[in-house]
C-alpha cells in the first residue's frame, strides 16, 4: 500500500466496486529491484576492478608525499567521478547509435586486442 493513500475497507464491496477501488499499480517492484541490482552490480564490479590498480597506488603515493590525505582524496574522488561521468555519457550516446549486441561484441574485440597487446609486450620484453 502506498503511504499517500488511505486504507479502503474492501470487505463489503462487490467485485466490480472492489476493482474500481483498487489502486492502479504501474510499478510491480521490478523497477526498484533492478535499480538496486544495477547499482549493486556496478559498485561491486568497479570496486573490485579498482583495488590495487595504478590509480589507487598513485593516490597512495600522492597522499604519502603531500601529507594532505583529505586533499588527495577529494582530488582523486573528483577525477574518478569525472571519468565515470564521461563513461556513462559516452555509453548512453553509443547505446542510441548501436544495438546492445554490437556494443557487446565491440567491447569484447577491444578487450581481446588489449590483451594481445599486453601479451606481446611481455614477450617482447623477455627477448
Amino acid at each position: 500500500m502506498k503511504l499517500d493513500t488511505a486504507p479502503v475497507s474492501l470487505a463489503n464491496l462487490s467485485e466490480t466496486e472492489n476493482q474500481l477501488h483498487q489502486p492502479i499499480v504501474k510499478d510491480n517492484g521490478k523497477t526498484k529491484e533492478s535499480v538496486f541490482m544495477v547499482f549493486g552490480t556496478t559498485f561491486i564490479t568497479i570496486f573490485l576492478a579498482e583495488i590495487g590498480d595504478k590509480t589507487q597506488l598513485s593516490t597512495l603515493l600522492m597522499s604519502a608525499e603531500s601529507h594532505a590525505p583529505w586533499v588527495v582524496f577529494l582530488g582523486s574522488a573528483v577525477a574518478l567521478i569525472t571519468t565515470s561521468l564521461l563513461g556513462v555519457l559516452l555509453g548512453g550516446w553509443i547505446s542510441t547509435k548501436l544495438s546492445p549486441k554490437t556494443v557487446e561484441k565491440s567491447a569484447g574485440v577491444m578487450l581481446l586486442l588489449i590483451s594481445l597487446m599486453l601479451v606481446w609486450d611481455v614477450i617482447k620484453i623477455d627477448n
